[in-house]
């Protein structure tokens, strides 16, 4: 037997990283074992983002008969915190400690506060739609206090969790980490969207309330595995008279780096051109293609899985010396093309063009993400020093505030065109359900015109990166 179990080790050695997709992204100071438990907070938040912007907002809309425009308000309510993901992420590069910990509060803290607005979720729904106790208006006060917790603790816990990943990480093998952090968050949206679409099958309220309570505890669980045991005290860089950076300071570093602002521009437009989808996938097609919830919740496993054939892809090209910049151009395009198929998908009847152009729009924002994830790496390592924290929550910022906006508004121009298509003021070609769906794609493809056009200098100036030997693994991912 034992020399079976060697037999099998020594096998699994020959395979190397070319076949162990995460096997190069470990080191000896971040054995695999550790990364991947702390990569459990992606996990977490993965859940939240198919149940929020999934499950929950088709429920919502079709089964529960709420307007489309406040449920894409409340979806949109964490941008509020979004834009601070800079300063949170700054605040986690200074905090001052005794114990010496500076990314472990921000997480405990972050994961307390989605668990709050998990458990206060459930209820506030029954009282929106007319089945608890008391006016519809205290559900809605309290749906949207709800979101703004989850949305307030996705935002703190996922910059000051990557702010770890950085600082546990070589600095060779760093931006290798960050990536396979974001395939981790990739595949639980995966995994929680065929989990959520088996159990709602067959659709009940009760069913809805108690996943959403399951997802509270296990994102507590979840969390606090990944956190414990992995950052290490350090009281003298958090002593409370050690000198701080200021937010001007750390902004001025990593400007310095060159395009940064660009950058920053490209990102939230293709993430609003992206995302503006995001709360309309699941109703168009219960609505227009008379779909199931549980078919519907397939289509959100299906946008993840074709952002991550997108890193897959792009792995493969950066690892042959690939422009990131000319890479989220090809996810741009490949999104323009998809929303195009989907815009026809009803003209034409086909339901499985609309299934299909879903896969290739997660795989263009795949490319387009890992693109730009790739670009902000590279300023960030030579623009902003040590404040890996402020980096990451500059991008992630951007990236969450744009996506929370195209989000709100999308909810409200689906309603505003279908309610004036109904009453005929825009004549008979916008009758019908599908209207007010086809605008927004298409002005989802204008976005992402937009965004090639603020990508063409830097496509034509980035030259290419540094060649790496080809195969499928990390070391093929931003870095």
């Amino acid at each position: 037997m034992k020399k079976f179990s060697r037999s099998m080790v020594s096998g699994w050695q020959t395979l190397g990283p070319r076949f162990l997709p995460f096997a190069d992204a470990a080191t000896v100071e971040l054995p695999l074992g550790r990364l991947l438990r702390l990569s459990l907070f992606q996990i977490s938040i993965g859940m939240a983002f198919v149940l929020l912007t999934g499950t929950l907002n088709r429920v919502m809309i079709v089964e529960l008969g709420v307007p489309a425009w406040l449920v894409g308000l409340m979806v949109s309510l964490p941008i509020v915190f979004a834009p601070f993901r800079a300063l949170i992420g700054l605040k986690s590069d200074t905090h001052r400690s005794l114990l010496g910990w500076r990314r472990v509060p921000y997480i405990w803290f972050g994961t307390l506060m989605q668990f709050g607005g998990f458990a206060i979720l459930p209820f506030a729904l029954l009282v929106l739609t007319g089945q608890g106790h008391g006016s519809a208006v205290w559900g809605e006060i309290g749906a949207a206090l709800a979101f703004l917790l989850i949305g307030a603790g996705i935002n703190i816990t996922q910059t000051a969790g990557l702010a770890l990943a950085n600082d546990l990480a070589t600095e060779e093998s760093r931006p290798r980490v960050v990536a396979l952090l974001y395939v981790m968050l990739l595949l639980g949206m995966v995994a929680s969207a065929l989990i959520f679409g088996s159990l709602l099958a067959e659709f009940s309220a009760v069913r809805l309330i108690q996943i959403i309570q399951a997802v509270a505890v296990i994102t507590v669980v979840l969390n606090c595995i990944a956190m414990w045991k992995q950052e290490l005290r350090n009281p003298s860089v958090t002593a409370p008279g050690r000198t701080r950076v200021s937010f001007s300071e750390a902004w001025a570093r990593f400007a310095a780096a060159g395009r940064s602002k660009r950058l920053l521009v490209a990102v939230g437009l293709g993430t609003a051109g992206f995302s503006m989808q995001d709360i309309l996938l699941e109703p168009f097609g219960g609505q227009v293609f008379a779909m199931t919830v549980g078919q519907t919740t397939w289509l959100s496993a299906t946008l993840a899985a074709g952002t991550l054939t997108g890193f897959a892809l792009s792995a493969r090209l950066l690892g042959r010396g690939g422009d990131p910049y000319r890479l989220a151009s090809m996810g741009l395009l490949a999104g323009i093309a998809s929303f195009a198929g989907i815009i026809f998908a009803p003209l034409l009847g086909l339901a499985a063009l609309f299934q299909t152009s879903s896969f290739f729009v997660g795989m263009g924002s795949g490319l387009f993400a890992v693109g730009m994830l790739t670009a902000a790496m590279d300023l960030a390592s030579s623009g902003s020093g040590r404040l890996s924290g402020f980096a990451i929550g500059a991008w992630g910022g951007v990236q969450a505030t744009a996506a929370g906006v195209a989000v709100g508004l999308s909810g409200m121009l689906r309603d505003g065109i279908s309610e004036l298509g109904d009453r005929g003021v825009l004549g008979e070609a916008f009758r019908g359900p599908a209207s007010g769906y086809i605008v927004v794609y298409q002005i989802e493809i204008i976005f992402l015109f937009a965004t090639l056009a603020v990508i063409g200098p830097m496509v034509r100036s980035g030259g290419k990166r540094a060649s790496r030997p080809p195969g499928f693994g990390l070391a093929q991912y931003p870095g």
